[in-house]
């Protein structure tokens, strides 16, 4: 039996290497596929199978109201769609440690749109995580991909904006909120392809392997989702952000193992600015509930 109290962690672990070996069969198939088929079948699978569950639990399905379900859904599917375009042209850890650059957004964000005016030590976490992205970005912008790298952090901050939305949805069930942000998405990604000619006009290399693993896509996200849902049901939401963090360091390896990735101590220096500040405001605002609740 495991530790109630371990359980979380362990569920966020799992949750994180389902994500890593979803982005490395993103990247993977960046020569096999378009993009956008790969971020269509993402999203329809985890639709598919979260709507279901969500029926099956007798969870009410929301569609319209409230207006900020839509925002969050609609900013969540463009960041979806930007991640997946950003993995198929960019080293993996490096499309995840830009991507999970939203933290420093939320606090600039938090302070344009709540009032929430930062602190030194936030300006500074947000200081130090823009040089960590310039340090991650630089080999991309001496190799072409600037776009890949500038569409991620375009993801990051449309994550941010989902994030903000989140926080006043708490009295509808995430699984109905899930449901809805994965019907958005595959609309999205779908008409999206529409727009651009079809299934005609796409990049398809045919065959059982591109099929197995654009359903290793599906199955590794929808999966992952599950344990990071379960995680979040069961331990401090900001401390368990923190421990997903690790699905970088996951990456990482995959770009070792699989791509013979050679690591420059610049990158590692630009991985370490960006995820350490980040984890550091999340770990602060799990702090700040139990404050509160101490009366500090």
């Amino acid at each position: 039996m495991i530790d109630p109290a371990v359980r979380p962690v362990v569920w966020m672990l799992c949750g994180a290497f389902l994500f890593a070996t979803m982005s490395a069969l993103t990247h993977a198939l960046g020569t096999r596929c378009d993009w956008l088929v790969v971020a269509l079948v993402r999203a329809a699978i985890m639709f598919c199978a979260t709507g279901l569950t969500a029926w099956l639990s007798g969870v009410r399905l929301v569609v319209w109201d409230p207006p900020t379900l839509w925002m969050r859904s609609l900013a969540g599917s463009f960041s979806l769609v930007c991640n997946f375009f950003a993995l198929t042209r960019l080293p993996v850890a490096d499309a995840l440690t830009l991507n999970n650059s939203y933290p420093l957004w939320i606090v600039m964000l938090a302070w344009w749109q709540l009032r929430q005016r930062p602190t030194a030590a936030d300006l500074l976490s947000v200081l130090a995580g823009t040089v960590g992205v310039i340090l991650v970005q630089q080999p991309h912008l001496s190799s072409g991909n600037n776009l890949a790298a500038l569409v991620a952090l375009t993801s990051s901050f449309a994550t941010a904006v989902a994030m903000l939305g989140l926080h006043r949805l708490k009295d509808i069930d995430p699984r109905a909120v899930v449901t809805h942000f994965a019907g958005v998405a595959s609309l999205v990604a779908l008409t999206w392809l529409c727009l651009r000619g079809g299934l005609k006009a796409v990049t398809w290399q045919p065959g059982t392997t591109t099929v197995l693993m654009l359903l290793g896509v599906g199955a590794t996200g929808t999966v992952g989702q599950v344990f990071l849902t379960k995680a979040y049901a069961s331990g401090p939401p900001a401390r368990v952000a923190v421990i997903g963090l690790s699905q970088v360091a996951f990456a990482l390896g995959f770009d070792v193992l699989l791509w013979s990735r050679p690591l420059t101590p610049a990158t590692l220096l630009g991985f370490a600015l960006v995820l350490t500040p980040a984890a550091w405001i999340l770990s602060r605002s799990a702090r700040r509930p139990h404050a509160e609740r101490s009366g500090q």
